[in-house]
């Protein structure tokens, strides 16, 4: 099979390899579409992998071919997303379902092989049953879509409370849409880039702000009536994003951290008194929920299947695994505008 595998940093090559054999409680998935996670390009040019060779890739579906011995052959011929992480299953966040919050995970993609490749081998645990009707790409699209609605848990959003999500990429746009499902009285978006802003708006987001342009603050101010927003979200691991967020956020508010930052993040003096005087409570968000009390999952399908979500809208490049170093480099040096970047697979 071909697949697309990072050697050393900076290495990314176009490989062949052998079709993994599903071992018991395991099925084959031939994967039909594989989403490039932002987090994906600092992965390849700068922090590598936990060892080489590794196939990157963890935002995948797929249909599976096969299953391993003495396993449910039902699933053969059966369509599904895939939940990138494997849990210890033996640490105390794990016996109560946080798996989120396990220190021994195992992940495909990052430190085992992942989703650019045209098989892999799942647990059957991590398989998450597609409806009739909804497409591959749209459930590659499930990972991004989980972390979002996770972060939305994690500000407990009420109906008619006001939102404000800085960072308009993928998982920002995930965000903000997803408020506007919940029930948010007002979604705001806001991102320093150009681009991004005007594809926001194309995409049919009503409040959006340039922060490079006037005082953000003072904008978030007028579109909540004086108050700041209720729920202020920062997507871009930024610091100014950071303290931007706390600055905007009303008395009592809630702020939560989502963002991957690639280096330190310094906190203003201004910011820090704003969670202390507007008595703020600060919440950081990681990853998603999979459990049967709470599944992120379960509820992203559902929710992409009903037609509550549109994610195919935020897909702006289609490529086949042939083509994948050419988009890698096109997402490094950003030569044309992107957001989200899917690598196809046909049968």
């Amino acid at each position: 099979m071909k697949a697309f595998s990072l050697h050393a940093v900076g290495d990314l090559r176009l490989v062949e390899m052998p079709v993994p054999q599903p071992k018991s409680g395991e099925a084959l998935v031939r994967i039909m579409a594989s989403g490039v996670c932002g987090s994906d390009i600092p992965r390849i040019y700068k922090k590598g992998t936990y060892s080489f060779p590794t196939v990157l890739g963890h935002e995948f579906a797929g249909i599976v071919e096969g299953v391993g011995p003495d396993t449910d052959r039902s699933w053969v011929g059966r369509r599904a997303a895939v939940f990138p992480m494997l849990p210890c299953r033996c640490c105390p966040y794990c016996e109560v379902g946080q798996y989120e919050l396990c220190a021994n995970y195992d992940y495909f993609g990052s430190r085992r092989d992942g989703g650019f490749a045209e098989f892999l081998a799942v647990p059957l645990w991590n398989l998450v049953p597609l409806p009739e009707g909804l497409g591959y790409e749209q459930a590659a699209m499930c990972e991004p879509c989980a972390v979002s609605i996770h972060a939305l848990r994690r500000a407990g959003v009420n109906i008619g409370e006001s939102v404000c999500v800085f960072g308009a990429g993928p998982i920002g746009l995930m965000v903000a849409s997803w408020a506007r499902a919940w029930g948010a009285g007002r979604v705001i978006l806001a991102d320093i880039d150009r681009e991004k802003i005007a594809f926001a708006d194309d995409c049919g987001f009503e409040h959006v702000l340039d922060t490079s342009s006037g005082d953000v603050r003072e904008q978030v101010m007028a579109l909540t009536g004086g108050r700041g927003a209720d729920v202020c979200i920062e997507g871009a691991g930024v610091a100014p994003t950071a303290a931007l967020c706390l600055e905007c956020a009303a008395p009592g508010g809630r702020v939560v951290l989502m963002g991957n930052p690639a280096g330190d993040m310094l906190l203003p003096q201004k910011a820090y008194w704003e969670i202390l005087r507007r008595q703020l409570t600060v919440t950081g968000t990681w990853n998603s929920s999979y459990s049967g009390s709470q599944n992120d999952w379960t509820l992203s399908i559902e929710a992409m299947a009903s037609g509550a979500l549109d994610v195919s809208r935020f897909i702006t490049h289609r490529v086949n695994l042939e083509d994948c170093a050419g988009a890698i480099e096109m997402m490094r040096d950003r030569k044309t505008f992107y957001n989200k970047v899917m690598f196809i697979f046909e049968k």
